[in-house]
């Protein structure tokens, strides 16, 4: 499915949306358009958009039968099992620090 930030076409635009910045703001938005060879209301509409759907996305509802919702709990309510794999993983420095 096509997110709504890449269907829709700048002559299908008929809502208007207004907001006030810091200076500083909306000095770091025109940079960030400038840089993305984007107009400011394409770069700050395609940002907010992804925000959105991310947000979106992150609040799914997920919708189970009784039998599952009950094996879920059974499984979070397990002790947690050995794993020496992960035990290993977190015993090497992150990639990030060395």
């Amino acid at each position: 499915m096509p997110s709504i930030h890449a269907t829709a076409s700048r002559g299908s635009r008929s809502a208007r949306l207004g907001l006030r910045t810091t200076p500083e703001q909306e000095t770091i938005l025109r940079r960030a358009a400038a840089v993305s060879h984007k107009s400011l209301t394409e770069f700050v509409l395609e940002s907010a958009c992804l925000a959105a759907e991310q947000t979106l996305l992150d609040q799914r509802l997920f919708i189970v039968s009784d039998g599952q919702a009950t094996a879920l709990l059974e499984l979070l309510d397990r002790p947690a099992e050995e794993n020496s794999g992960l035990q290993d993983l977190f015993t090497k420095p992150a990639p990030w620090n060395t």
